[in-house]
């Protein structure tokens, strides 16, 4: 009689072979939880304490507002990897391999434009024009430091031209300015993407096709809610 090898392990499931990179809005987040909290406060407080239709007509306001605060504030997120880049607007998830995105494009918003002439707004990556500038200003003052030191003059500091503690830029302790331009950080998060772009593009497993689905999840409940909001003004 055989006695029975030692069991082998089982196996464990493997590591996704991708790792998305997260990209989401820090305000819109919070200001998403904020006027999450108002609205459960407020309508919370009417459906308890309210009389004859108030607290009805809270529920409906609740069941419509709710998603769509959602929606556009703590839905948005862009995942990308190095096959393709998934985007969840408020009221869409579009996945766009990389060998079908033609430019990703900055201005007043940052989008992807496939190569079908398709473009998608990222709305989890705001452009923001006050962090735009507040960049360009710390680049003219880190290029007039530069400047100064290459033509042997002392670099002004933040106190009135005297020196003091800040060195070149006003760092304190005259420390080294950082390496190459000073960017806001959606442009960062662009860079990123383009980098990722240009590097996988080409690849075999980055081909396909652009597929689009609505958010049922969000349009039901918020279209739910305004028809019965509706039905309730009408009857009233």
């Amino acid at each position: 009689m055989t006695t029975p090898d030692h069991e082998s392990p089982a196996p464990q499931p493997s590591a996704p072979e991708f790792k998305d990179r997260v990209y989401r809005s820090p305000a819109g987040i919070a200001g998403g939880v904020l006027l999450l909290a108002i609205a459960g406060w407020l309508g919370i407080d009417a459906i308890v304490s309210g009389h004859g239709r108030t607290p009805w007509l809270a529920l409906a306001t609740l069941i419509l507002i709710v998603p769509l605060v959602v929606a556009f504030t703590l839905r948005p997120a862009v995942h990308a990897n190095e096959q393709r880049l998934r985007i969840r607007n408020p009221l869409r998830i579009v996945v766009v391999p990389w060998g079908e995105v033609a430019v990703l494009r900055s201005g007043y918003s940052n989008e992807v434009v496939a190569k079908s002439g398709s473009k998608y707004q990222l709305w989890s990556v705001p452009v923001s024009l006050r962090a735009r500038k507040k960049a360009a200003r710390r680049e003219a003052r880190a290029t007039a430091d530069r400047t100064a030191e290459a033509s042997g003059r002392r670099p002004r500091g933040r106190l009135g031209g005297m020196g003091g503690p800040f060195g070149p830029g006003g760092s304190l302790g005259g420390g080294a300015l950082p390496e190459g331009p000073p960017r806001a950080e959606s442009d960062k998060v662009m860079d990123d993407l383009r980098e990722l772009f240009e590097n996988h593009e080409q690849a075999e497993r980055a081909q396909g096709e652009v597929t689009v689905r609505w958010a049922y999840e969000i349009a039901g409940p918020a279209l739910a809610g305004a028809v019965l909001l509706a039905i309730l003004v009408a009857t009233g």
